[in-house]
């Protein structure tokens, strides 16, 4: 799996946001993955990562997973989580994501999973994601650390 380009500013893969995941993501021309820890300041119940933090990072894989893809920015329309196991804070996790369906370009359908370092399953997640409109583009794609037209290049669904 190849590194991706993070941004600078987003909650999930911003490297100037203090408050924020800071994750790095990777993929290959079908999965994006990545490795993290969650802080325990993320938690809500002692010991337990708070849901909709866990939900966050799904939604961000499933983003990645559509840009690598099918070379497009999306927004999220609908996300459905599955919790299964708590998410502890400060071990390790991986979260996967990938594309599931694309509707020539006007709806992307994606699947995630968060899993421990024992390959426990720990939540699970689908969303429908629609295309960032075209006129915020440039403001986006400029938050780049790196090269996104690089990893944003529209290939055949």
């Amino acid at each position: 799996m190849q590194p991706l380009p993070n941004t600078r500013h987003c909650f999930v893969c911003g490297l100037e946001n203090p408050a924020g995941f800071g994750i790095r993501v990777h993929a290959d021309d079908q999965v994006a993955e990545a490795r993290f820890r969650f802080r325990p300041e993320w938690c809500g119940f002692p010991g337990t990562v708070h849901g909709g933090l866990v939900a966050t990072a799904l939604d961000e894989i499933m983003v990645w997973a559509i840009g690598v893809r099918a070379g497009r920015l999306t927004y999220c329309a609908e996300l459905t989580v599955r919790f299964q196991r708590p998410v502890p804070p400060e071990a390790e996790v991986i979260a996967r994501g990938e594309l599931t369906a694309n509707r020539r370009d006007r709806l992307f359908l994606a699947q995630a999973t968060l899993q421990d370092n024992g390959g426990h399953l720990l939540a699970e997640a689908t969303g429908k994601y629609v295309p960032v409109p075209d006129e915020l583009l440039p403001r986006m794609l400029a938050d780049f650390s790196g090269d996104p037209p690089a990893v944003f290049v529209r290939r055949p669904g």
